[in-house]
């Protein structure tokens, strides 16, 4: 019988096998060296410490799952002046897309230069999901940088009068899309990038973030629609002095979903928001992994994850926060909590802390529980329908969580989503 490293070795070998690497050009080294890593790694199993909440097994075997599409006359999500990129299971859209130019910042599809000798984001490609790898390998993020062949390339050298939003649509029901996204954000600037849409049956995306001193980086996310979807998503940021990186995800269907955020605080002063609001219904397994990274002085760090499960749906955080013996007055603070509407759900969390300096304030904390009954009762003895209760209930839980969105509108508009999903799903 093989043993673990020989079964993901051969599972690598099996879906790489699946995919063609494009060769030559600027990012050819640091593709070959990502593609080593995931031989000598292998893909990820059940058995792997950061994998036995959530089962791989669909994201890397060769065979994608079918997923059925989903229409509605849903309003589209993020109506706002933005500028629009679109992608069709992983395929830029230029009919759908506007034109990528926006004051202040270049925009390049990865498509259209990878011949290229010469890029302003080979310093970046592959680098920073490289130094994500240690000291937990992230072989799914290897897989992309080996294998991507579209996504953007964004340079900020100033604040742009927009967003920029990345738009995921699915038209194939066996789509296997792989994104990889890079964005530098120059000294001073500050960018917010908007996310949504299905994406694919399997969606792989990677996104690379280089914040430099003074820069700031607001990530706003969306999850949702096409319920058998499943995706694996990753965030690698790095954090150079006075810089800012904040990050929000709202999940709302997805048979398997698992989103991973590895940031670095390598500058002094610097700050890192990463926050999620998910609720699901029946066949839903969503996992959040979180890494945070303080090697500077006087940096803060905030991770707040709501969960709300119900008809047997399943919910994981997985946070750690790592603290290297030269981050003193490190201020690090994590919360992952699941409200659970039945007996048949389930949330399994790891947090985690591993500090090395003296002068830090750290802390974290875990809880799971049902509605709280009195409050309930409060809201129904007051001519409050039981159903519209807990909906009022339900999303004062994930009040926190959202409230981690700096711009009001955007913050409405989560709200909305929430409220309709939570109507929609109420029980019958």
């Amino acid at each position: 019988m093989m043993n673990l490293l020989q079964e993901k070795r051969e599972a690598a070998k099996l879906r790489i096998n699946t995919l063609k690497m494009p060769e030559g050009g600027w990012s050819f080294a640091a593709r070959a060296a990502a593609l080593e890593r995931v031989k000598r790694t292998g893909l990820p199993s059940r058995r792997d410490e950061y994998w036995k909440f959530t089962n791989p097994e669909t994201l890397v075997k060769q065979a994608t799952e079918s997923a059925a599409l989903f229409k509605s006359d849903e309003v589209p999500f993020f109506e706002t002046d933005r500028l629009k990129i679109v992608f069709i299971d992983g395929v830029f859209c230029e009919s759908s897309s506007d034109d990528l130019v926006l004051n202040g910042i270049e925009i390049d599809r990865l498509a259209d230069v990878i011949p290229n000798k010469v890029h302003w984001a080979q310093s970046i490609y592959g680098v920073i999901e490289s130094r994500g790898q240690t000291p937990v390998e992230r072989p799914l993020a290897a897989l992309n940088t080996a294998f991507a062949t579209d996504g953007v390339l964004i340079n900020v050298k100033r604040t742009p009068s927009k967003p920029v939003s990345l738009i995921y649509d699915h038209s194939s029901e066996n789509s296997d899309a792989i994104l990889h996204h890079v964005i530098k954000v120059n000294s001073g600037a500050s960018l917010t990038v908007l996310e949504n849409g299905p994406a694919a049956a399997r969606f792989n995306k990677c996104m690379e973030i280089q914040l430099a001193e003074g820069a700031s980086f607001h990530h706003i996310r969306t999850q949702g629609r096409d319920h058998e979807r499943r995706a694996s998503t990753h965030m690698f940021a790095q954090l150079n002095a006075s810089s800012t990186f904040k990050s929000f995800t709202l999940t709302v269907n997805g048979r398997l979903t698992r989103n991973e955020v590895v940031v670095e605080l390598s500058g002094e002063n610097s700050i890192a928001n990463i926050a999620g609001a998910c609720v699901g219904d029946g066949d839903f397994h969503h996992d959040d992994t979180v890494f945070v990274t303080h090697a500077a002085e006087n940096c803060d760090s905030r991770q707040v994850f709501k969960k709300v499960l119900r008809n047997g749906a399943t919910g994981v955080f997985q946070g750690k926060i790592l603290v290297k013996q030269c981050a003193q007055k490190t201020d690090g603070y994590q919360i992952s909590q699941a409200l659970l509407l039945d007996n048949d759900s389930q949330f399994n969390a790891k947090p985690e802390l591993e500090i090395y300096a003296d002068d830090v304030v750290c802390s974290h904390g875990s809880t799971s529980g049902a509605i709280d009954e009195e409050a309930l009762f409060y809201l129904r003895s007051r001519g409050v329908e039981r159903a519209e209760a807990a909906d009022l209930l339900t999303l004062a839980f994930l009040g926190e969580a959202v409230e981690e969105i700096e711009d009001e509108s955007l913050t409405e508009q989560i709200v909305s989503l929430l409220s309709s999903w939570l109507m929609r799903h109420r029980p019958s």
